[in-house]
């Protein structure tokens, strides 16, 4: 079967083509000057496509459409020139833009995107298992990627067993005929642990010499907290990378989406699936990462990369943290790894603006006490540190994981899973590092303020 081509090399074509010449972060601004998807050549700017249905010339066309949507038929041959459009959650041309253009920036063969983060990862999961296999994921996830494998998936009769993969060992003792997905994290939502990609990825790849095509293994990672400029796990060998576009990706905090890049004879199933399970992205959200996100992507993350430095600098020196993980530190315990796995599209080490800290305390209670106290005044007094899940924001956010994000873990497995009750994330933003110091400042003198008060009681 012959089906659109998805190829990321570049295409040389006409003055604002993709060519080698010219870096990626300028193709991520400059996408295709001419797109089978839409001849938009007379635009500066990509223009919103807003109809949820299209006009169609005859039923004899409708009938190619369906015939070539997503058909993994291989007597099926592909003869339009352009997508044939029918219906908004079959595509339209923002998205299919937005798709080529997020491949790209991952150097994988093709990109599905999805109305959320977690439909994403729902739809990469949902296409490599089945009833009777079984994920080994990171001992350490997101509450609700947590909840969607030990709350849904039983339901399917898809279990998963949860293994430290920077354990390679452990990860390999777990493995059985059964296994079809290994599910990781890096960094690892709150801790920042790296998972070795090529490491897990060599792993798949050497049992699958040993499996039919049917049964081998897949690695998925969820890459968001690194985003494609800062780390590329498909070129370490990982089969599927997934992202939430709500994060850093989207940037503005507008709009909310999610993406699964891999090889491209997964393109047709992720498409099935959003079809059917209806998780689709909005086309009015897929113009907003088209144009301003992902564009922007290069520029928001190496400000706030050296901002975070800033910051995890500074919080190395407060005497009421009692542990800071960020990658760029020199005391990050896996700084070899974060500097092999974590660069952006010059080699440059990409450490990211995610930082989690732990608040002292004389135990877990109090610790837990002390770090409620720290970010209830950052709510309530803070001018640039905003109190709010999610990530990747021009906005500098702070959470606490425990009570938040990752509620859905019981509390006596959080601290077996690494997430400390004084922990606390922050995500920075494009501020001044100064002004989200002071920020930070006043909270730990407030905190030691009202205990010295609670003393002298």
């Amino acid at each position: 079967m012959e089906r659109r081509k998805r190829s990321m090399r570049p295409n040389g074509r006409g003055k604002k083509g993709r060519s080698n010449s010219y870096s990626i972060e300028t193709h991520l601004i400059y996408g295709e000057a001419v797109d089978p998807r839409w001849d938009y050549n007379h635009h500066l700017i990509p223009p919103i496509s807003s109809s949820s249905t299209f006009r169609l010339d005859s039923a004899q066309r409708g009938a190619q459409a369906f015939t070539e949507f997503a058909h993994s038929s291989d007597d099926v041959r592909v003869t339009s020139k352009a997508p044939i459009y029918v219906y908004d959650r079959l595509g339209e041309p923002n998205k299919d833009m937005l798709e080529e253009n997020l491949a790209f920036a991952e150097q994988g063969e093709t990109a599905v995107t999805f109305a959320s983060g977690m439909a994403a990862i729902s739809a990469v999961l949902g296409i490599l298992t089945g009833a009777g296999s079984e994920v080994i994921a990171h001992k350490t996830l997101y509450g609700c990627t947590y909840s969607l494998l030990t709350a849904w998936f039983p339901r399917l009769k898809i279990h998963t067993r949860f293994v430290d993969f920077t354990n390679i060992d452990k990860v390999r003792a777990q493995i059985t005929k059964h296994t079809r997905v290994l599910y990781m994290e890096s960094p690892v939502n709150p801790t920042l642990r790296l998972i070795d990609l090529k490491e897990v990825a060599d792993l798949a790849a050497e049992v699958n010499e040993k499996r039919a095509m049917e049964d081998r293994i897949s690695t998925v990672v969820d890459s968001t907290f690194a985003t494609p400029y800062g780390q590329r796990p498909i070129t370490l060998g990982v089969d599927f990378v997934v992202h939430s576009l709500t994060k850093a990706i989207g940037g503005f905090g507008t709009d909310i989406g999610g993406a699964v890049i891999g090889p491209q004879w997964s393109h047709d199933m992720l498409v099935l699936y959003r079809k059917d399970f209806g998780g689709v992205l909005s086309s009015k959200a897929a113009w907003a990462v088209l144009v301003q996100g992902l564009p922007s992507l290069a520029v928001r993350m190496r400000q706030m990369q050296e901002s975070a430095m800033r910051v995890a600098q500074f919080l190395t020196t407060c005497s009421e943290v009692s542990s800071i993980s960020y990658p760029g530190l020199e005391s990050f315990p896996q700084g070899e790894l974060a500097h092999r796995q974590m660069v952006d599209y010059d080699g440059n080490f990409a450490p990211g603006a995610m930082i989690y800290f732990v608040v002292k305390g004389d135990n877990p209670r109090d610790s837990l006490h002390r770090a409620e106290s720290f970010i209830n005044y950052l709510a309530k007094n803070a001018y640039c540190i905003t109190l709010a899940v999610s990530l990747g924001n021009i906005r500098t956010l702070v959470e606490h994981p425990g009570s938040m994000t990752h509620s859905s873990i019981p509390a006596e497995e959080q601290s077996a899973k690494g997430i400390d009750p004084g922990g606390i994330r922050l995500s920075i933003g494009l501020e001044k590092p100064e002004d989200i110091i002071l920020d930070l400042s006043h909270s730990f003198q407030n905190m030691t303020r009202r205990e010295t008060r609670s003393y002298a009681l």
